[in-house]
């Protein structure tokens, strides 16, 4: 499972993102200062990351070992997932699925704030 330092290196190597500690600590990175990935670090062995899905990424993974759709937000009618426990996703997987969390949300932004954070999406 990826350390905290590992999660916020690879999410620090995705483009235009930002950081900001808050909810009790937690690592919430951001693309145009809209959540991508949250990471809070636990005191037991993993930290749970969490990530925007698709819908069908959201079916697939709401049920599999040591992932859940993510408290708060799923519960709103949101298509996050949090990954909290082994066996989870491999960190390559997980690696993928936080850069399809990025590539989602900045999806959403204006194309104006897009084109000033030098983005190009397909």
């Amino acid at each position: 499972m990826l350390s905290v330092d590992d999660y916020n290196a690879f999410c620090r190597s995705l483009p235009a993102t930002t950081i900001v500690v808050q909810w009790g600590g937690s690592h919430v990175w951001k693309v145009g200062g809209k959540v991508f990935a949250i990471c809070s670090p636990s005191s037991g062995a993993h930290a749970g990351i969490t990530f925007k899905v698709s819908e069908l990424s959201y079916e697939i993974l709401r049920d599999a070992p040591g992932l859940r759709p993510a408290p708060y937000l799923a519960s709103r009618g949101m298509k996050w997932i949090q990954h909290y426990a082994e066996p989870g996703l491999s960190d390559g997987a997980l690696k993928d699925y936080l850069a399809e969390s990025h590539r989602i949300v900045a999806m959403g932004l204006s194309k104006k704030t897009q084109k000033s954070l030098g983005l190009i999406l397909n």
